[in-house]
């Protein structure tokens, strides 16, 4: 091929300070000749397992079918070849390993940023997001995460902001815009018990016209019958993981699933005649992964599944939805290693009452050993030895332990490694990986998807899909 012909042929952006950059990337620009059916869909359900590595992938695809008799919702698009398939590259403007708020801000504002910031440029100069843009275009627009609705995934969708960690100013932004559904946790940033500046957001939310939802029951009581916006945050922190939420009462009664929020926002946003843009997250994976954390990670695997299923069984009837499935970078790698034993210790997790953040976060000094053996034994169904439960006490005399959502610094790593030779199942880090990750688009607008494309190429792909101006 000509070069001349290869960079007509190539998604390029704008050529900004960032070009001298080994890392640098331009946002896509596809035309109505490179997109064959540019303006097909009407509406757009993004969906991002948060730090899923193909590991994690596979083994909630695996324990579905041990478990339940049947495939995972994602791989059963697969078998079923009812979707495009393509690896897609997840490098920051600074890095070939990226952060959640680069990553997100790739599909947000279509320009790869600095790890850590939210559509804003190294120079400072602000990327708009896309979710603004349809706003803008007069489609209804939302978020729903298992993770704090200000985090970095569905704030890149969102705003623009230098420093991912101000979530608070997130929750101020997010009244102003006006989005139409946001639900998910982080009630820290909307009480005035819990702000540095003291302001009761979930107040103010409601003078601005908001319905505000704080728990399930709040929000089994919508009736769809109001075009008011829709602010739901349900917990403190973080949604509790789905395994710990399905073994206890008070937590489901309390708290919703992510597939329980993608149907509610679903619901309140397709009364648009001009259509919507939601984004779906399950940001726990992310965090399980980080902490390396079987259960946690395979359960909410499943709980992201469980809202793709919701997603996809609207986009099959409505037929105007085109439904983007992938993650925003790799994390820590896990997989299910070979054994004798193998395939009876993965087996094991399908009697799992609880995670290992449930049996770490309730231990304390005053545990012996013997104790923290039986509070293991009861949540996951296996023994750890004498000495290793010593050893993993040992570490809450100085709370030396290392990942991230990890404030208590507790021992995960060590428990992780413990539990290898009961599970089978290893762990290559406790952090984001540089991995080429899956992406899978079902509905209009989907047979556009090439093999292989950068993250940023998403956001233009998304405009020209639904015929939206950039």
């Amino acid at each position: 091929m000509r070069r001349r012909d290869f960079f007509k042929k190539t998604a390029l952006g704008a050529i900004g300070a960032s070009v001298l950059s080994p890392f640098s990337s331009f946002a896509g620009r596809f035309t109505d000749e490179t997109l064959v059916n540019a303006g097909r869909a009407k509406n757009i359900i993004f969906m991002v397992s948060d730090g899923m590595s193909i590991g994690t992938l596979n083994m909630a695809d695996m324990m579905r079918q041990r478990k339940e008799g049947r495939k995972s919702n994602w791989l059963s698009l697969y078998s079923h070849n009812k979707v495009r398939r393509a690896l897609m590259d997840t490098a920051s403007a600074n890095s070939l390993i990226t952060d959640s708020a680069a990553a997100s801000s790739s599909w947000g504002g279509g320009v790869r940023v600095p790890n850590g910031s939210l559509n804003v440029n190294a120079d400072g100069s602000f990327n708009k997001p896309i979710l603004q843009k349809f706003k803008t275009a007069g489609k209804s627009v939302g978020c729903v995460t298992s993770v704090t609705i200000t985090h970095a995934t569905p704030a890149g969708f969102c705003v623009n902001s230098a420093k991912r960690s101000a979530e608070p100013a997130i929750a101020l932004q997010y009244m102003d815009l006006g989005f139409d559904v946001m639900m998910g946790g982080g009630q820290e940033f909307f009480g005035a018990n819990k702000r540095s500046d003291k302001q009761d957001l979930f107040t103010k939310y409601q003078q601005a016209g908001f319905t505000v939802l704080k728990n399930r029951d709040d929000m089994n009581k919508l009736t769809f019958q109001e075009n008011k916006p829709i602010m739901g945050v349900f917990h403190d922190g973080g949604l509790p993981y789905a395994l710990d939420r399905e073994n206890d009462a008070v937590l489901t009664a309390k708290t919703p699933s992510l597939a329980e929020m993608t149907k509610t926002a679903i619901q309140q946003l397709k009364k648009n005649k001009n259509g919507f843009v939601l984004q779906v997250e399950g940001g726990k994976v992310d965090w399980a992964a980080h902490a390396n954390d079987p259960g946690g990670l395979i359960y909410d695997q499943l709980a992201f599944d469980d809202a793709v299923g919701e997603a996809i069984a609207f986009a099959e009837a409505d037929k105007e939805t085109l439904v983007i499935i992938t993650t925003d970078h790799g994390n820590a790698n896990p997989g299910l290693f070979s054994g004798a034993d193998a395939n009876n210790n993965f087996d094991r997790i399908q009697t799992f009452k609880h995670t290992n953040d449930w049996i770490l976060n309730g231990v304390d000094q005053s545990y012996s050993a013997a104790r923290l053996i039986e509070r293991i034994e009861f949540a996951q169904g296996y023994a750890i030895a004498t000495d290793e439960a010593k050893a993993l006490l040992s570490h809450y005399e100085q709370l030396d332990g290392e990942g991230l959502y990890n404030p208590r610094r507790l021992p995960f790593q060590q428990l992780a490694q413990y539990q290898r030779k009961h599970l089978s199942i290893g762990w290559a880090s406790m952090d984001h990986s540089a991995d080429y990750v899956e992406l899978a688009m079902y509905g209009p607008g989907s047979e556009d998807l090439k093999p292989f494309i950068k993250n940023i190429e998403l956001h233009n792909f998304m405009l020209h899909t639904t015929g939206v101006q950039a």
